[in-house]
């Protein structure tokens, strides 16, 4: 099995550092990784939504046993069920290599991780749009809430989730991206 994630890490890796110079001036590669594995697996997020809401459950509510589900309230459980999973192995194994903690723990917060931002999403949208009054901006108050929730997860993830162990006053994490760096 380590040979596949060693295989799936090193393509995606292949994939990634092709682009990597057009934004090594703005970022560091492991904030560059986090980006583009982040962001593909939100857009794959957005696109199953997308497919769940109108074509699987055609707008209806969801029943399941006595709970009533909206279409929306379902279509991002159903999606959020197969990318956190994905989110997680990409965090894992491609963006924070080198924690020390066990999977599980990794596991463990990086969920907590995950319900602080759906949290924060809500809580951040609500005040956007009905404290400061945003009704003719939702997509900036969408924009202003996706910058935030963005920076909050990336360290939280980084120096919570998948902490790394120190060595002479610098991180195992920094130091196993410093390492690939060289070869830009």
């Amino acid at each position: 099995m380590r040979k596949v994630h060693n295989k799936v890490r090193e393509t995606i890796f292949a994939v990634l550092d092709v682009f990597y110079p057009l934004f090594k001036r703005w970022m560091p590669l492991q904030t560059y990784h986090y980006a583009a594995c982040g962001g593909s697996n939100t857009l794959f997020n957005i696109f199953l939504y997308h497919m769940f809401y109108n074509y699987v459950l055609h707008k209806q509510v969801l029943h399941v046993w006595l709970l009533a589900f909206k279409p929306h309230v379902a279509a991002f459980i159903m999606a959020f069920f197969i990318t956190f999973p994905i989110g997680f192995y990409l965090s894992m194994y491609v963006v924070f290599q080198g924690s020390y903690l066990r999977r599980r723990i990794q596991l463990v917060r990086y969920f907590l991780v995950a319900m602080a931002c759906v949290g924060l999403n809500y809580v951040l949208l609500k005040f956007f749009i009905e404290t400061l009054g945003w009704h003719q901006h939702p997509t900036l108050s969408l924009m202003a809430t996706a910058v935030i929730v963005v920076l909050f997860s990336y360290f939280s993830q980084r120096f919570f989730s998948f902490r790394a162990a120190k060595r002479d006053g610098e991180s195992v994490l920094e130091t196993s991206v410093l390492e690939r760096q060289v070869n830009f």
